[in-house]
């Protein structure tokens, strides 16, 4: 039983090596032909790493991204562990969110109107300000987006990235 666990442990942390080159800032596609640029199907360093990026969900689907499912299906460990990160640290910046805008609307002596995507960055995540609101950094091919219309963070994932990634793979 105490080998399972320590297999366990291990195949849990292989995600956390860090083992990724960091890519710069992604470039969204354009929108008629969702293709992938190699920057941004290059694997990026994700661990003790954080963002204030958040796309607005409409220009991501725009550019062919889809809503990252929120279950882990996988049939191996090594993909059961990364896609278990991938969907927690995505609902935990939900959370965070959730609960930020909960004590905005509490503090609001008006009634909380619903947040634009521009007051969203202002008053939610608080971009470049210390008091801001910093998440975990998504796989290269994962994104944080704003859904305005239902009022929480989401995490979108573009297929061509993954797509691009198998080519440049396949190819080398």
């Amino acid at each position: 039983m105490k080998l399972i666990y320590t297999l366990s442990f291990l195949l849990l942390s292989v995600p956390a090596v860090g083992c990724f080159r960091p890519t710069g800032a992604s470039k969204t596609a354009d929108s008629a032909s969702p293709e992938a640029t190699a920057e941004e199907a290059t694997p990026r360093k994700i661990l003790n790493e954080t963002t204030q990026d958040v796309l607005k969900l409409e220009d991501a689907v725009a550019d062919g991204a889809i809503l990252a499912a929120t279950k882990v299906t996988a049939s191996d460990p090594f993909s059961a562990s990364t896609g278990a990160y991938k969907t927690e640290i995505a609902k935990l910046a939900a959370m965070s969110v959730h609960q930020t805008i909960q004590i905005r609307n509490a503090q609001s002596i008006k009634d909380p109107k619903p947040l634009t995507y521009e007051e969203f960055m202002k008053e939610i995540i608080k971009k470049e300000q210390p008091d801001g609101l910093r998440f975990a950094k998504l796989p290269y091919h994962q994104e944080y987006a704003w859904d305005v219309v239902g009022q929480k963070l989401v995490a979108v994932e573009f297929p061509a990235r993954k797509e691009k990634r198998r080519e440049e793979l396949d190819n080398n």
